[in-house]
């Protein structure tokens, strides 16, 4: 049976303003946003909880939000969340932040530690008060095109395979799944041997004991492979994944799995405890779109007319960057847009976007472009961006950075090596 034959099988389930594939951070932003506006809102998310890399892989960690001299760069949900989660699970905001932007030039750089279940169950309370409906394992397998116009998606869970309709498509899977086999143009990425759990051992328990803070329970050689995000000391026998493949993702959780066993066999017996796995891949950078702009190094500084948020660089102080609207979309593609990881950025500005806070913006802005392109009945390519702008800012997002926070020295220089 080829898909055709399969579509027409299919009766709709039910009808949706928009359809959300993906519920890391940027999927569950966009999806509350545009159901503020009113519009009805469909999440689905292959695993049992919200949140993607940020829960499921363990990376609970929102990155600095400031530019390393005390300036705040990025507001809207981003700050939300970042102080949601220091709400119940653990605060590890820095004593110069807690009461907001310094009123003296620090050094100390605005991040957040959070308990990775307590978030996920504090992001499923974000999407129900918004009005969101959420499928938990409901996997987004396919979009039902006309032409290049997205007209639902396929899913595939408990109750086989559905059919959703929707008027847009919002792909935040992380790797551009729906969009890629949607035929829109994409860019495959490159992952190094990095997969990172948690582990409990007795040093970390003592700590515990000593202080009266869990978030100190964690240590020890809770990894397979331990490369950084510039690939530094990667094993030359090792390869880099991109992740679209499943033999690609299976040799990649078969190495990285084996590794970390050797890891806790270093312990004494009885002294270390793997406490969570991460329950998908670390893969930082798998497929983007090829949007109608790709951001990069050489737009530091820079200012778009189209800019729908200002971000910082999280590894490296004073840099500056604003996100265009471009890079969220193609053009070619009517009503579908998408949203962190699979935005559109090449080199080190990829890994500017795929970030916790960088993530919620472009979802946030993603959530707020359908609902006006709901509202006009217009391509997300033609939605007023004077109008996307102003309704980000009454959601207290910073659209373009100051001129004053740009340092007299612009050169950029990326892991000590000098870029412009």
């Amino acid at each position: 049976m080829d898909f055709y034959d399969l579509r027409m099988r299919l009766n709709v389930k039910k009808r949706y303003d928009v359809v959300v594939a993906g519920g890391g951070v940027a999927g569950v932003a966009a999806a509350v946003t545009a159901a503020q506006q009113g519009h009805s809102v469909l999440l689905t998310e292959k695993s049992n909880i919200l949140g993607g890399l940020g829960t499921l892989g363990l990376v609970n960690f929102f990155v600095p939000m400031c530019n390393g001299d005390g300036k705040q760069i990025i507001f809207g949900l981003a700050e939300k969340w970042l102080r949601l989660s220091a709400e119940v699970g653990y605060d590890t905001i820095p004593d110069e932040w807690r009461s907001g932007q310094p009123a003296q030039p620090t050094a100390v750089r605005y991040t957040q530690t959070y308990s990775t279940y307590i978030f996920a169950l504090q992001l499923l309370e974000e999407a129900e008060k918004a009005g969101v409906d959420v499928l938990y394992d409901c996997t987004a397998v396919m979009p039902v095109m006309e032409g290049t116009r997205c007209e639902g998606i396929i899913t595939d869970s408990k109750s086989g395979l559905e059919l959703y309709s929707c008027k847009y498509l919002i792909d935040t899977t992380g790797d551009a799944d729906l969009l890629r086999r949607s035929g829109m143009p994409t860019v495959a990425g490159e992952n190094f041997y990095s997969y990172f759990a948690k582990m409990i051992t007795l040093d970390g328990a003592k700590r515990v004991c000593e202080s009266g803070d869990l978030s100190k329970l964690y240590g020890g050689k809770a990894y397979g492979g331990n490369v950084n995000l510039f690939g530094d000391h990667q094993p030359g026998n090792v390869p880099r994944w991109s992740g679209l493949t499943v033999e690609e993702v299976n040799d990649y959780l078969k190495m990285n799995q084996k590794e970390l066993l050797k890891n806790v066999r270093s312990y004494p017996k009885g002294q270390a405890e793997i406490a969570q796995f991460p329950l998908m891949p670390n893969f930082r950078t798998t497929c983007r779109i090829r949007g109608e702009y790709s951001l990069g190094v050489e737009d530091c500084y820079r200012h778009f007319e189209d800019s729908i948020g200002a971000i910082n660089d999280f590894e490296h102080r004073f840099h500056l960057f604003e996100v265009p609207y471009r890079a969220l979309y193609n053009s070619r593609y009517p009503n579908m847009i998408t949203a962190g990881r699979s935005a559109d950025g090449h080199g080190y500005g990829w890994d500017l976007l795929r970030v916790i806070p960088a993530a919620i913006l472009t979802g946030q802005a993603a959530g707020q472009a359908t609902a006006l392109a709901l509202s006009a009945g217009t391509e997300i390519k033609n939605v007023d961006i004077r109008a996307l702008q102003n309704g980000l800012e009454k959601q207290n997002v910073m659209i373009h950075f100051p001129d004053e926070y740009v340092p007299k020295n612009k050169s950029v220089v990326i892991h000590g090596k000098k870029l412009l």
